[in-house]
């Protein structure tokens, strides 16, 4: 059997059905690394990986036969992309699958958090129904959503979004042809414009903090943000800040900055809709995102294609 290093958590039944025909070998933790690598490192000839946990320079390094790493991700920030090419090991993830699940849940949140339905079933459960009114929320109809990022997710976000009725408008630094949404130059523009900001650009170093206190500030008291890409895009600091300050009107997030740690604030924020990194679990899409990375790991190890490979990240 050909042999696998796991380095992220995976579905039960994407391992199962691996185990039929690879030797896996656990290693999500770091307990026992060391050891582990010492003992099979040399036989090692996959990875398979996650969207937040992936392998560093470092052990993609140590391992003298690898050939590739399956990331059951869309994203694939966490391994380290430009090492694992620079030495010709392929690096595959599980694009499009997950696109519409993902646009749902990007959708829900964006209702969720205008009309305050989180807010409303808490003040439901707790009785207060049987006291008064609960406050009003806001309409989207006729409001700009601001998406940063316009790629797959965003663009499907952007058609859904357009059945509500509203307005689109985007800043990607990718050329994106003739489209019939308002681009924006920078960032700081397109928050200046939008009522709300979808997040839905990739992650990694280079975006890390992308939106901070000053585009909050951009994006107004009256505006929201909702993130279902990768926590760190923003800076958690200042979004906690904003939010209890009033500089902006509320959020919606289904990923965090060192998740699954939530911080207390958001938590305890009435004004804020919580998931927990769900947007692409549901039982079709975790299907098809365990068939991509093992049709990935079959092709490459029959001398075949992969499928879905990440481009070139180096030149």
């Amino acid at each position: 059997m050909i042999d696998l290093l796991q380095v992220a958590t995976l579905p039960p039944a994407l391992i199962e059905r691996l185990s039929e025909n690879y030797q896996i070998h656990q290693c999500v933790d770091g307990a026992g690394a060391d050891e582990l690598l010492e003992k099979v490192g040399p036989n090692i000839r996959g990875i398979l990986a996650g969207g937040t946990q992936g392998p560093d320079a470092n052990l993609i390094g140590s391992l003298p036969n690898l050939e590739i790493i399956a990331s059951h991700s869309v994203g694939f920030d966490a391994t380290d992309v430009v090492a694992a090419q620079s030495r010709g090991v392929l690096v595959t993830h599980t694009p499009e699958v997950l696109t519409g699940d993902v646009a749902d849940l990007a959708m829900t949140l964006i209702l969720m958090v205008t009309r305050r339905v989180g807010e409303s079933e808490r003040f439901l459960r707790r009785g207060e129904w049987l006291k008064k009114r609960m406050d009003f929320g806001v309409t989207v109809k006729g409001r700009t959503l601001g998406i940063l990022g316009l790629g797959r997710i965003g663009k499907a976000v952007a058609r859904r979004a357009e059945v509500f009725g509203l307005n689109i408008a985007f800043h990607d630094i990718q050329p994106m042809g003739d489209l019939p949404y308002r681009h924006y130059p920078t960032l700081t523009d397109l928050a200046d414009a939008s009522d709300i900001l979808l997040v839905a650009c990739e992650g990694g170093p280079a975006n890390r903090g992308l939106v901070d206190a000053s585009i909050l500030k951009s994006l107004g008291s009256k505006g929201y943000i909702v993130n279902t890409a990768r926590g760190p895009i923003v800076n958690q600091k200042d979004l906690i800040e904003a939010l209890k300050s009033g500089v902006i009107a509320g959020a919606g997030l289904d990923v965090f900055d060192g998740e699954p740690t939530v911080p207390d604030e958001l938590l305890e924020m009435e004004n804020v809709v919580l998931t927990p990194h769900i947007a692409s679990s549901t039982h079709e899409t975790r299907r098809a995102m365990a068939d991509l990375v093992i049709a990935n790991l079959d092709a490459h190890f029959s001398g075949k294609p992969v499928l879905t490979p990440v481009p070139p990240q180096v030149s």
